[in-house]
């Protein structure tokens, strides 16, 4: 049997909102918070202030968590001069990586030196496990002097350890608007990219191609399910396939302030349909959880997280 983990920050005005949080689940429906709801790491590097995270197991056996600098809490009025603008050309310039053996005893955080000053900054990582050349496909979206730090696009390097990486490389670039927080599943011998696209059409979408790293299409049918959610007011998907093998993917509403934010849920038969259905009611949260990424562990690793990181009162 089959447990979930789900790396995020949370939606708070503070700093302590914008560190590593976890929480579980055995069936991939219903969530509980671990730690009292508290941080399971910190960042005490950069911003002190990490989001946007994903996580990976290798071959190996071992996890990588990795995240944006980058805090808002600590930093917009200050460092960043209340600007976005500032933030995406001289902010988020390192990712933040954490190692373990076992989902419990992280390393020392350690900053990641991938793009050079001809990257504007480096958001939302996700990895993505090529067996063809047996190694880690890292990607995130950036601005970049290419296009005078305009428009985002989807990046990438390769790594066979997370210690050395390749030059990174362009992976994806939407003509018409920027696009950030990519995050690639395969399915059915195809690659399947959910993106938030800035315009035409606002909000998230799903590509799909041949390769990982080739040519990427719309599927439209997606495309027709999001505009019926009346707001495109979402971004950070991520998605996981539930024990019967349908696909959930959650994406986060920013369309208030406070509270209201975080993820919500919606599910289809399968990817290459891209008719996802938003499903509330099939779902239970301790609260909203803000970007992140879940992965498939085992009981055991359930087990031991819960004893390492209980619920005290």
């Amino acid at each position: 049997m089959q447990a979930y983990l789900f790396v995020h920050f949370k939606e708070k005005s503070t700093v302590d909102g914008e560190q590593v949080y976890f929480a579980l689940s055995q069936d991939g429906l219903k969530w509980e918070q671990v730690n009292g709801g508290n941080p399971v790491l910190w960042s005490r590097k950069g911003d002190c202030g990490v989001r946007d995270h994903t996580i990976v197991r290798t071959k190996q056996g071992k996890f990588y968590i990795i995240s944006t600098d980058l805090s808002l809490a600590g930093c917009f009025e200050s460092k960043y001069k209340g600007d976005w603008g500032n933030i995406s050309r001289y902010g988020s310039k390192q990712l933040v990586l954490w190692g373990s053996d076992d989902l419990v005893h992280w390393s020392e955080q350690r900053m990641l030196e991938l793009g050079d000053d001809q990257f504007g900054c480096l958001w939302a990582p996700d990895v993505f496990y090529d067996s063809e050349q047996d190694d880690y496909v890292l990607h995130w979206s950036s601005s970049h002097a290419s296009n005078q730090f305009g428009n985002k696009a989807i990046y990438y390097t390769r790594t066979k350890d997370f210690t050395a990486f390749d030059k990174p490389k362009l992976l994806y670039r939407k003509e018409d608007s920027g696009v950030i927080d990519s995050a690639i599943y395969k399915a059915d011998g195809r690659f399947y990219c959910f993106l938030k696209s800035e315009a035409n059409p606002t909000g998230v979408i799903l590509l799909k191609s041949d390769t990982l790293t080739g040519s990427y299409t719309q599927i439209e049918a997606f495309n027709t399910e999001m505009a019926k959610l009346g707001s495109s007011a979402y971004e950070a998907p991520t998605a996981y396939q539930l024990p019967d093998g349908r696909w959930c993917l959650m994406i986060d509403f920013f369309g208030v302030r406070g509270e209201g934010q975080g993820y919500v849920p919606f599910i289809a038969e399968d990817i290459n349909s891209g008719k996802f259905i938003r499903s509330d009611e099939s779902f239970s949260f301790p609260y909203r959880f803000k970007h992140g990424t879940v992965l498939s562990i085992t009981m055991d690793e359930y087990s031991r997280i819960h004893a390492a990181f209980p619920n005290h009162e």
